[in-house]
């Protein structure tokens, strides 16, 4: 047990040291994650035999379903509105018509029999929109227009579609009769799609009305709820991945408290599922067996790169994208992690297969993103869709990690002294600036003539405090039988040096002033010189 440990927590270690080459180099740190899952392998430098395709199936549902609930909940659905019909055409309509035409070409080209040509084509009719931007952040790019959002809702939204084709293909090959895959398909959506629009709708409204004891409680019920998102919708015989990915887009648009402790919880819980499944992908595969399926592997990328993609793009865009746009995004279905775990539901699947799909696929994914991945960033320089003035997907969060940067939010009640008063008459803290301000009326973008009213929430951008010496600061727990229970601030006999900073109150964080009332089980936080 103890060396297993180990051996875990050296994987970690060295997933993690070889991000900063990923970074540097311009390719996704996933594929990188495989590389090290390969040189663990049967086959590689320590040699561990692993060919469960069982055990490898489990895992990656579990990450999948952490990585597809996640890829819905950071989906901002405002920015993302103006694509979502041409994405959702994309992820349904296009994911058919790759797999038709991948079929075709298995058959035809390759000589493989028509239920696992459709398999095939199924399997790898999905794209990762994960690579994509990892290589656009990597290079500090951004894309024009609506190309960013559109590429993320259709890589996010052709999974569970991609998943459907696969299970009905499987079917198939085991003998399935059509009467039978109309239900199976009709079942799958109508129950994956309530399922995820049930438990999306209700799970917000219980994050908002029940009051957790603990911090931290609000991201556990948000796994929880995704959970059950997938897990009840495969029970009574949906499609769980699109449950799931319906779910976190409901949840991550909703107004829900403490949204920030979730978005953190679930960034590393991704991670961690990226890179337990990309490195079990590795652990998996015998690249002797990769090097032996490389001719089928190749006529089946330049296919689908050259032909199937590009056909699919220009025949469902229409006038919503222009030449330049429509050739970019043809080039950008990368294959990634989704295709080759769908190939790993395919091998532990028991159905008889002339081909190796799983190293197929794996190949496919291998040079994807390799190669297309790699030459990405050029390619959209040569296009001229490059957005120079941002940076793809980057959040103030980013520019705070790593800059000596905070955010820091003022309420102004009524007969506050900046009441009334334009922003450029009142004393902002020193290297401070005034982001936003958050009226009833929307979100207004100040300037120095703005006057600030009543009830405004003022955003502020402010240095972060830096300090040689350490601020010491110490915490007194106010029970029933505390003197300070039920008093104000103000109202407190503290000596001149005793000073009040904060007071923890359940889940919220509160900075004080005269008229705050102590309550019971309130932490209060001060400063003692």
């Amino acid at each position: 047990m103890e060396f297993y440990l180990l051996l875990c927590a050296v994987v970690l270690l060295l997933c993690i040291f070889s991000n900063k080459i990923s970074d540097k180099i311009g390719v996704p740190s996933l594929l990188i994650f495989m590389f090290l899952g390969m040189m663990f392998g049967s086959e590689g430098i320590f040699k561990i035999e692993f060919s469960n395709y069982q055990i490898a199936e489990n895992i990656c549902t579990a990450a999948l379903i952490f990585i597809m609930f996640y890829g819905g909940y950071s989906t901002s659905w405002k920015h993302a509105r103006p694509a979502v019909k041409r994405a959702v055409a994309l992820s349904t309509l296009g994911v058919v018509m790759t797999a038709a035409l991948v079929c075709l070409c298995c058959h035809f080209l390759l000589k493989l029999p028509f239920p696992e040509s459709f398999l095939i084509g199924s399997v790898v009719s999905c794209t990762d929109a994960a690579s994509v931007f990892s290589i656009f952040r990597s290079k500090n790019l951004n894309l024009e227009g609506n190309l960013a959002p559109l590429l993320e809702i259709e890589s996010g939204s052709n999974d569970p579609f991609s998943y459907m084709l696969t299970v009905i293909a499987l079917t198939i090959m085991q003998g399935g009769e059509m009467g039978f895959l109309w239900k199976m398909v009709l079942l799958q959506l109508a129950v994956g799609i309530g399922i995820g629009l049930a438990v999306g709708i209700l799970a917000p409204k219980v994050i908002q009305k029940f009051k957790f004891c603990t911090d931290g409680f609000d991201a556990v019920f948000v796994l929880a709820a995704a959970l059950i998102s997938y897990a009840l919708a495969g029970i009574l015989g949906g499609n769980g991945f699109l449950s799931v990915y319906l779910t976190g887009i409901i949840m991550g648009n909703a107004k829900t408290k403490n949204k920030a402790n979730v978005v953190k919880f679930f960034d590393n819980v991704t991670i961690l599922a990226q890179m337990a499944t990309f490195f079990l992908i590795g652990l998996l595969s015998y690249p002797s067996q990769m090097i032996a399926s490389l001719p089928e592997t190749i006529v089946i990328i330049l296919f689908l790169t050259l032909i199937a993609r590009p056909a699919m793009i220009f025949a469902l865009t229409g006038g919503y994208l222009n030449l330049r746009e429509k050739i970019f995004v043809s080039f950008s279905g990368l294959r990634g992690a989704s295709s080759i775990v769908f190939a790993i539901f395919a091998s532990a699947g028991g159905a008889t297969m002339q081909s190796n799909v799983f190293h197929i696929v794996f190949g496919l994914a291998l040079i994807s993103v390799a190669v297309q991945g790699t030459l990405l960033p050029e390619a959209a320089r040569r296009l001229h869709l490059i957005d120079e003035q941002n940076n793809v997907l980057k959040t103030f969060n980013d520019y705070q990690e790593e800059s000596a940067m905070t955010l820091m939010q003022m309420h102004i009640s009524a007969g506050h002294h900046w009441e009334n008063r334009k922003l450029k008459d009142v004393t902002l803290p020193e290297g401070s600036l005034a982001m936003v301000i958050r009226r009833e009326d929307g979100i207004i973008i100040p300037k120095g003539d703005t006057v600030i009213q009543a009830g405004d929430e003022i955003a502020l951008n402010v240095p972060s405090y830096e300090s040689a010496n350490e601020i010491a600061l110490r915490e007194i727990k106010i029970d029933e039988e505390h003197p300070w229970r039920n008093r104000k601030i103000k109202d407190l006999d503290l000596e001149d040096h005793v000073l009040v900073a904060m007071i923890r109150r359940k889940a919220q964080d509160l900075i004080p002033n005269g008229e705050t009332m102590i309550r019971e089980d309130d932490v209060v936080v001060i400063y003692d010189e």
